[in-house]
């Protein structure tokens, strides 16, 4: 079964960028109400896809580098990765069948 976990500035190459599988990456904060309704969604579909994908959090508030580097300009943006390539961009809360749709196209 799958999980949610957090990735930052110093283990994002590895986490993310060198992983084998497609990987979503949740660019959140703590005051963002709409980020805090995703999360229980996310967690959702990490128990579906269980070891077919990954998904990360990131805090932009602690981690504003990355956030600049992906251009986020409103959170929550959910950035799908394959093959260290940042392959498709959601912005705002998306229905739990569009993330899993959209990660098991990259999959």
């Amino acid at each position: 079964m799958g999980s949610v976990s957090k990735t930052d500035m110093a283990s994002f190459d590895s986490d993310v960028l060198k992983s084998n599988k497609p990987v979503l990456v949740d660019f959140w904060a703590e005051w963002c109400g709409p980020c805090r309704t995703l999360g229980p969604v996310l967690d959702e579909v990490a128990s579906e896809i269980g070891e077919k994908a990954v998904i990360y959090k990131v805090n932009v508030d602690e981690n504003g580098e990355l956030a600049q580097k992906y251009g986020i300009r409103g959170i929550p943006t959910m950035i799908f990765f394959k093959n260290g390539e940042a392959a498709k961009t959601l912005v705002g809360v998306q229905p739990k069948e569009e993330i899993k749709k959209t990660l098991e196209e990259l999959a």
